[in-house]
C-alpha cells in the first residue's frame, strides 16, 4: 500500500512555474497595482482554447490528420472536431463537413502551454516584434494567431510539411481588459512596444 501512495505524493507536489508565480506573488502584486479591494478580484487565467480552422480539409483529407496531430502534440490532449453548422454554396461547404478542431486547456496543462508559448514559441517567430496590444475582446479574453505550426519544438520536420496555422485564446476572468493585459504582462507576454514618433 505504501508504494502506491508515494507516486501520488510526488505528482501532487508538482506545480507549473507560472501557476506557482501567480499564487505566490503575481496575484498580490496585481491586487495592489490595480487598486482592488479583494485579492479574489485579481484577474485570473481560466482556460486556453487552442483551435485550428481546416476548411480546406474537404479537398485535402490529410490536412485534418495533420492538424489533429499538431494539437495533440503541442497540448497533450485529443482535439474535438467542429462540424459546419450550415451549408455555404460559395465555399462548396456542406452542413456537417469537418471545418475545425479545438482543445480546451485548464489547470496544469493550461499553465504549461502558456509558459511554453510565451517563453519558447513566440521568440522563435520570424521578425517577431511583439504580440498585438489590441487583440483583447470586451470580456478581456486575448487571442494570438500563429501562421505556421513549425515553430513548435514538439513537432518533427515531417509533421510540418503540410503547413497550417492555429489560434490560442486566453480566457481571463477580470473586470476590464486592462486588468487582463496586466496579468499577461506579469506572465511575460511580449507585447509590441509603443512607436516613438
Amino acid at each position: 500500500m505504501a508504494t502506491k501512495q508515494s507516486p501520488t505524493k510526488t505528482q501532487s507536489t508538482y506545480i507549473p512555474r507560472l501557476k506557482q508565480a501567480y499564487d505566490e506573488s503575481i496575484r498580490k502584486e496585481l491586487q495592489q497595482e490595480l487598486g482592488l479591494e479583494n485579492i479574489f478580484e485579481a484577474p485570473k487565467l481560466e482556460k486556453i482554447v487552442v483551435n485550428v480552422g481546416v476548411g480546406r480539409a474537404k479537398d485535402d483529407k490529410k490536412l485534418l490528420e495533420v492538424a489533429s496531430n499538431t494539437i495533440r502534440k503541442i497540448t497533450g490532449q485529443q482535439p474535438i472536431e467542429i462540424p459546419a453548422k450550415k451549408a455555404v454554396a460559395g465555399f462548396k461547404l456542406r452542413e456537417g463537413n469537418k471545418i475545425g478542431l479545438k482543445v480546451t486547456l485548464r489547470g496544469h496543462r493550461m499553465y504549461e502551454f502558456a509558459d511554453r508559448l510565451i517563453s519558447i514559441i513566440l521568440p522563435r517567430l520570424r521578425d517577431f516584434r511583439g504580440v498585438k496590444k489590441n487583440a483583447f475582446d470586451r470580456s478581456g479574453n486575448y487571442s494570438i494567431g500563429i501562421n505556421d505550426q513549425s515553430v513548435f519544438p514538439e513537432l518533427s520536420y515531417e509533421e510540418t510539411t503540410t503547413v497550417h496555422g492555429l489560434q490560442a485564446v486566453f480566457v481571463i476572468k477580470c473586470q476590464q481588459s486592462e486588468h487582463a493585459r496586466a496579468l499577461l504582462e506579469k506572465f511575460g507576454m511580449p507585447f509590441e512596444k509603443e512607436d516613438k514618433e
